[in-house]
């Protein structure tokens, strides 16, 4: 085979996944687009004080939030980068809380038998209700928010390492146990691989969780941060800078998913891997 016929295959091969990258950006973005089409036109020209035009909205979404000469000054930095630390510090713990204790709880029978009812207990109890238990312990400040978003994104990170460590094939164990693996090898080449699955989806569903606590636990008392200041907006009937704040949050949101799938889509390589080649197996 000559290097041209080469060069020209590798040629069709890039274009090929060029072609397929550009097919799922469509896809991805098709929605997106079809829905603020809808909001647009639908909202063009409405007198309803309430639901001001999107053009309006759009018009004093800069201003509002990155307006002014010094960008240390101006209301994105003042209340989301807050907001975005938060959210990173108790999601954090969280995760490294849960993933620690779901595998100690998961690798012990006698352990998961003794907490397991105050799991439950604690799982049923709505984590909105803790905004105002931690404000009375632990007044208004930021170690009020980011422990409530800490405890809120604890169970399902908890739960699912839990239920992922018990999934793990035992001859896998077994075979770790015939190499005389240490507990810190067994740990980091059969558990932690074996549960990364469980794991992640108890992320996913945590970080949608820490969002939702993070706007929540700023609501009802605080003097910075992306909730506060979406209420405050309602409060003064400044609707179309409220509005901005919620499209601002949905694409913190957005954001935050998407680096979530980058970092998850890394960690589960191998899982993915394995997937496909059970796929072209069967």
């Amino acid at each position: 085979m000559t290097t041209t016929t080469l060069r020209t295959i590798a040629q069709r091969g890039s274009g090929a996944k060029a072609r397929s990258a550009m097919r799922r950006a469509a896809a991805l973005l098709a929605l997106p687009a079809i829905l603020v089409a809808l909001w647009w036109f639908g909202s063009a020209g409405s007198t309803n004080y309430l639901n001001p035009p999107l053009s309006t909205t759009i018009a004093e979404f800069w201003p509002t939030w990155f307006g002014g000469e010094d960008f240390m000054a101006t209301r994105f930095m003042r209340d989301v980068v807050p907001s975005v630390l938060r959210i990173l510090a108790g999601y954090t713990l969280a995760l490294v809380a849960g993933i620690v204790l779901g595998i100690t709880v998961g690798t012990s029978r006698r352990i998961r038998a003794t907490v397991e009812p105050v799991l439950e207990f604690f799982r049923a109890i709505p984590p909105p209700v803790l905004v105002p238990i931690f404000m009375l312990f632990m007044g208004i400040g930021d170690g009020m928010k980011i422990a409530v978003i800490a405890i809120g994104c604890l169970w399902p990170i908890l739960l699912n390492t839990v239920e992922g460590v018990r999934a793990i094939d035992p001859v896998l164990r077994d075979t770790a146990r015939s190499y005389r693996f240490s507990r810190w090898g067994t740990l980091r080449r059969v558990t932690l691989p074996g549960a990364s699955p469980q794991i992640v989806t108890g992320a996913r569903q945590a970080l949608s969780i820490g969002i939702i606590l993070m706007v929540i636990s700023e609501m009802f008392a605080a003097k910075d941060g992306l909730g506060f200041t979406i209420v405050q907006f309602q409060r003064s009937f400044a609707i179309p800078q409220m509005w901005g704040g919620v499209i601002l949050l949905g694409v913190l949101g957005a954001l935050l998913s998407l680096v979530f799938r980058v970092i998850s889509g890394s960690v589960l390589t191998w899982y993915h891997g394995y997937l496909q080649t059970q796929r072209e197996g069967a």
